[in-house]
C-alpha cells in the first residue's frame, strides 16, 4: 500500500484512466478507501477525467472501479454513472452486438466481455442496458469456436467466463450456447494448464 501511495501522489489529471481504475480496483479488494490514498482521491480522478471517453476500456474499468465499493459520485462531477453507461453503449455495433475499443465498427471479444461485466449491475433497471447485454452475449456465442474458446486465447476465454459469471449464465448448460456439461469454456481453460 505504501508503494501505491508513493506512486499515485505523482499522478495528475493526465494519468491514463485505466491505470487509475486498476489501482482503485486493487485497493478496493484490499479494503482501502479509494477516495483517500495518501490524500489522493482516485474516484474523483475517474469521474472528473477529461479523457474518460477516449476508449471503451477507460469507461468500463472506471465504472467497475467506482462500483466495486459503490463509490458515490457527486452531482457536479464531469461523469455520472448514467453518462458513463450511455457513453459505453455508443461503442456497441448495432449489427453484430459486439463492442469496440475506439468505435463501434471494429469489435472484439475482450472488449465486449469487459463491458458486459461493467454493465451487468444495471441490467435489471435499465432496458437499454438489458438489450445491449442480450446483444453482447449473442455476439460472444456467435464467436465461440467449436473447441469452446476464442482464437486459442486463454485470456479472451477467461474474460468471457467472467462475463457469464456476473450475468448468471451457466456455461455448462448447452441451451446457453457456451458448451455442454462435459465440454465448455471452463473445460477448455483447463487445457491451458501446465
Amino acid at each position: 500500500y505504501s508503494s501505491v501511495v508513493d506512486e499515485v501522489t505523482k499522478w495528475d489529471s493526465t494519468q491514463k484512466p485505466t491505470d487509475i481504475a486498476r489501482v482503485a480496483l486493487a485497493l478496493s479488494a484490499m479494503g482501502k478507501d479509494i477516495t483517500n490514498v495518501g490524500g489522493v482521491n482516485l474516484a474523483a480522478m475517474l469521474y472528473n477525467h477529461p479523457d474518460l471517453d477516449a476508449g471503451s476500456n477507460e469507461l468500463a474499468y472506471a465504472l467497475l472501479a467506482l462500483d466495486a465499493k459503490a463509490t458515490e459520485i457527486p452531482s457536479d462531477a464531469k461523469w455520472s454513472r448514467d453518462a458513463i453507461i450511455n457513453a459505453l453503449l455508443g461503442f456497441q455495433n448495432s449489427e453484430n452486438g459486439g463492442f469496440g475499443l475506439f468505435d463501434n465498427k471494429t469489435t472484439s471479444v475482450d472488449m465486449t466481455s469487459i463491458i458486459l461485466q461493467a454493465l451487468a449491475p444495471y441490467k435489471k433497471d435499465n432496458t437499454q442496458v438489458a438489450t445491449a447485454i442480450e446483444n453482447g452475449v449473442a455476439y460472444l456465442k456467435n464467436n465461440i469456436s467449436a473447441n469452446y474458446d476464442y482464437e486459442n486465447n486463454s485470456n479472451s476465454t477467461a474474460q468471457v467466463l467472467m462475463s457469464l459469471a456476473v450475468l448468471g449464465i451457466d456455461p455448462t448448460v448447452e441451451a446457453n450456447g457456451f458448451g455442454t456439461a462435459d465440454n465448455n469454456i471452463i473445460t477448455r481453460l483447463y487445457e491451458y494448464r501446465v
